[in-house]
Parts: C-alpha cells; sequence; structure tokens
C-alpha cells in the first residue's frame, strides 16, 4: 500500500507536468483570509512555471516570478465600506443573510466591473488556457471564461453548498448534509431534518431565483452584450473545495469537485524575536485568541472586553490576543497584538488552546496544527464549523452575542485544563495529515488535469443535463400521483357505481 502510495506521489509531482500554461486567476475580495486561499493557489502555480496573471486587491510589493498581478486594490475602500461592522449579521435569520449577502455581492461585484483594469483586460487581446475564479459573491467576474474561451474553475471559499452545487449538479441530501450555517452536524434529530430542508430548499430557490439573477444584471450592466451569467456557471470544469473529511463529516461529491482543505498551510516560519521568547516561555502554555479580519476586537462592548479579560486573569497560561488598540488594563497573562503570525503561532508546541470566530482558515489551520479550539461565532459558516469541531470532541462553543464571565470561563478552563480535547484534536491532525499527496499538490494536479483535457467534459455529471423538476423527480412523482389519484377516482366511481346498481335492485326487489 505504501509503494502504491509513493509511486501516485511521484506521478502527480513529476508525471503530471504540463507546458506551461497562461492562467487568469480573479480573486478581488479585500478581506486578508480570503486573499490568503487565493494567493497561496497562484503562487504555487507561478513556482511550478506557468504564467499567471492575478486579478487581487492586494499587489504584491515584490515581484513574483510568472506571477503579474492586476491590481484592483482601488476597490478595497467601497467594498470594506459596503462591508460594514458584521458584528450584528448573526442576529439575523437564514433568509435574511442570504438577501443580505446578494445585495452586497451585487454591489461589489459592479464596483469591480467598472475597474479600470478590468475593463481593460475584457478589451484586450490576451490569450489565457484557463480562468481560476475565486466564488465569493462576484459570479458575475465568471465572464473572463466566455471572453477568452476557455476552461473555468472555480475555488470555492467554504465547503460543497448551495452556492456552487447547481454548477456540477451535486446532490445534497437534507437528511444528512447540513446547510451552511446549520447550528448542529449531520446527525440530525427529527426536528432539525426538518428545519435544515426547509433552509435548503428556501437557500436553493434564492440562489437559482435572486443570486444568480442579480449577478446578471450586474454583469449586463458592465458589459450589455455578455451571454446570459447561468450558461457560463453551468459549464464550468471543476471545483476546488477548501474542505476535509477531518474537519467534519464527509458529503457526496461529484467528480470534478475536489477537496483540497489544509492547501493554504504552510510550514512554521520562524517567529519574530520577541514572539519566540514569548512562546518559549511560556512552559505552562499559551492560548491564542483572534476573531479574524472581518470582525475586529475593538467592536467589542467594554463590557464584552471586561469579561474576557476577567476570565483570562483566572488562568495560568499566557494569553496573544489580536486586538486593534492596546488595552491598558489587561492582566500581566495577556499579551496584545494588532497583527499575529496565525498559522506559525498555533504550530508553536506551548501553545495549548485557540480562541476563534470559527472561520474555516483558522478552523482549519487549528486541526492541522492539532490545537483544540473555543469558539464564538458570529456569523455564517462560523456557527457551523463550531457545532462540528463540538461534535467531533476538539471544540467547545460559547455564544458570542450572550456571552458572560461565567460561560466563557468555564469553557475556556475546560478546554485548557482537560487533555481530552487536545487528544482529539491531535487525531483529527493525523487524519489530515495521512493522504498519499499533499492537498496543494493534488490541486495544481487537477487544474492542469482540465488544462490538458481541455475543460475535462467528461468529468461532467448528467445531473446537469436535467431540468430542476427532473433532477428532484418532480415529473416522476407528478406522474405517479396522477395515476394513482386516477385509479383511486376510477375505484370510487366504479364502487359508487356498483352501490347504486344494488340499490336500485334491492328497490325493484321491495317494490315487488
Amino acid at each position: 500500500m505504501k509503494l502504491l502510495f509513493f509511486i501516485f506521489g511521484i506521478f502527480v509531482s513529476f508525471g503530471a507536468d504540463v507546458e506551461s500554461s497562461k492562467i487568469l486567476g480573479i480573486c478581488p475580495a479585500p478581506a486578508h483570509s480570503h486573499f490568503t486561499l487565493c494567493f497561496r493557489l497562484m503562487k504555487e502555480l507561478a513556482d511550478k512555471g506557468h504564467e499567471v496573471s492575478f486579478v487581487n486587491s492586494n499587489p504584491q510589493k515584490t515581484p513574483i516570478k510568472n506571477l503579474k498581478d492586476i491590481s484592483v486594490k482601488e476597490t478595497a475602500g467601497p467594498i470594506s465600506k459596503l462591508m460594514g461592522s458584521f458584528t450584528n449579521f448573526g442576529k439575523l435569520s437564514y433568509i435574511q443573510q442570504l438577501l443580505y449577502i446578494n445585495n452586497f455581492g451585487k454591489a461589489q461585484t459592479e464596483i469591480i466591473l467598472q475597474h479600470k483594469n478590468i475593463q481593460d483586460l475584457m478589451k484586450s487581446d490576451e490569450h489565457f488556457d484557463l480562468v481560476i475564479l475565486y466564488h465569493w459573491l462576484t459570479d458575475a467576474l465568471a465572464i473572463f471564461a466566455h471572453k477568452f474561451k476557455c476552461p473555468l474553475v472555480i475555488l470555492a471559499p467554504w465547503p460543497s453548498s448551495i452556492f456552487d452545487n447547481y454548477m456540477s449538479g451535486n446532490p445534497a441530501p437534507s437528511s444528512y448534509v447540513t446547510y451552511l450555517s446549520a447550528d448542529y452536524d449531520s446527525n440530525m434529530n427529527f426536528w432539525q431534518r426538518i428545519d435544515n430542508t426547509f433552509n435548503q430548499i428556501v437557500g436553493e430557490l434564492i440562489v437559482h431565483f435572486k443570486m444568480v439573477p442579480t449577478q446578471n444584471e450586474a454583469l449586463k450592466k458592465a458589459f450589455p452584450d455578455a451571454p446570459e451569467l447561468s450558461t457560463i456557471l453551468y459549464n464550468t470544469s471543476l471545483i476546488l473545495t477548501p474542505f476535509h473529511p477531518s474537519l467534519g463529516d464527509p458529503i457526496p461529491l461529484q467528480q470534478n469537485i475536489i477537496e483540497i482543505g489544509g492547501y493554504h498551510v504552510t510550514p512554521p516560519k520562524p517567529l519574530p524575536k520577541d514572539l519566540q521568547d514569548f512562546m518559549d516561555s511560556s512552559t505552562e502554555g499559551v492560548v491564542i485568541f483572534s476573531m479574524g479580519s472581518n470582525v475586529k476586537s475593538s467592536d467589542f462592548t467594554p463590557e464584552k472586553i471586561k469579561t474576557i479579560l476577567n476570565a483570562f486573569s483566572k488562568i495560568k497560561q499566557k494569553v496573544l490576543w489580536k486586538f486593534e488598540v492596546d488595552l491598558p488594563d489587561k492582566p500581566a497573562n495577556v499579551k496584545i497584538l494588532s497583527w499575529l503570525p496565525q498559522s506559525d503561532l498555533i504550530a508553536h508546541p506551548n501553545t495549548v488552546a485557540f480562541i476563534s470566530h470559527c472561520g474555516l482558515l483558522g478552523t482549519t489551520e487549528a486541526v492541522y496544527h492539532g490545537v483544540p479550539i473555543l469558539g464564538l461565532p458570529v456569523f455564517w459558516d462560523q456557527v457551523k464549523n463550531i457545532a462540528v469541531a463540538v461534535s467531533k470532541g476538539y471544540g467547545l462553543k460559547v455564544d458570542f452575542y450572550d456571552l458572560d464571565e461565567q460561560s466563557f470561563s468555564s469553557a475556556l478552563q475546560e478546554i485548557v485544563n482537560n487533555p481530552k480535547y487536545r487528544n482529539t484534536a491531535k487525531e483529527r491532525s493525523r487524519i489530515m495529515h495521512d493522504d498519499p499527496v499533499k492537498q496543494l499538490d493534488k490541486a495544481v494536479f487537477w487544474i492542469e488535469y482540465v488544462i490538458r483535457h481541455k475543460g475535462a467534459a467528461h468529468l461532467r455529471s448528467p445531473a446537469l443535463n436535467l431540468r430542476w423538476y427532473q433532477l428532484y423527480l418532480l415529473d416522476i412523482i407528478s406522474f405517479v400521483v396522477v395515476l394513482v389519484s386516477i385509479f383511486i377516482t376510477c375505484l370510487y366511481l366504479l364502487c359508487k357505481c356498483v352501490c347504486r346498481k344494488n340499490n336500485s335492485v334491492k328497490s325493484d326487489k321491495k317494490n315487488k
């Protein structure tokens, strides 16, 4: 078996090389977490010898060989203003959240499509062999696959979901596949399955009848002669998702959906000296606390900050908290930094826990390095990520909106002092690392596979040839219902006729 894995690894690393191709990567999202996912893949493709043009909001200060930035950094400010503070987003219902991000996505897409470099790219005579689109509420940018007449690869920011399943005809049975922001895992009770089914159906309807048409409007506004967006999206060749079975429950996937969770994590780099000394000297352990790039700790209410600091003062471990401003009244064991080399710190052997909003990147890094998570989910997939972590035994959850010192302190004490969470996290880490090839190599292989096979149409599911009512067998169900109804009606009429005849015979006999 090891020999087979070795041979497969050699094949992926050396035997699957293609000639240098021209690849257009599109990731205009200004958030650092989104850029990280895209940049890691684009740089790897450039390192493999491909000529990569990269649309993004964070152009490199030092040029990278084979990677050319197409900067749209001017859109970062307006888009960030649109985003505002996400702190209250999680208080909205699932349907309200979908409608909110639909409106945000349209506004964001319109800003990007009007950027001069995007307009120039659409007018250019460039040639590309492949377009890779980071699929975060900017579906209309798939127009570049049509413009350059080349295959389209989708890089998703989350596991396979309603936002991309329709592009591949991927099944998602509501009986055991939960919707993106469910606060429960796949082991649902009856009422959770009802809730899950309802939200899945409503989500599908909003995607098909609201989100795709809205993105199509944005596309037509910028480029009136563009084809219908759906015709481009339904021709997607490959979907890459940043998920891995070690993070949660496996789900059904079509042949052209590839899971590459953990691909963005790099080997730990040396820490700055002050941080290295801090980590090395913390023999009792260190708790890393970061709420990511969309939710700022400085936006917390004073009461919430005081609650968290009081809890920190009661533990023997030291704490590194990513906080945008300094806290003058912090306990002696708390160190504040405006920015953290998060993955490198989580990788340190003295790290005993990671307090997080439970975005997918941070959750993946924690599992990758075998560190348990204390989750303060705020919105969207963060809720589901921590629900799965709790279910699998490598995390605990505290309600962000109803945070109180007793619940937070109790959960914190439990996660740092009970070894079962760290042991389970280590086991999940071993699962993530136990693959025949690295996730990044897998991503590169399948991207090159699509180029070699000119779109890899043979991976396309027959489900995409069906209309929605055919896919869900609604026409068959309707046909059977009609047949049964006709049969029951005929049986009823026959019985009624027989009864009437019998009554008539009895009446005639009585009259005689």
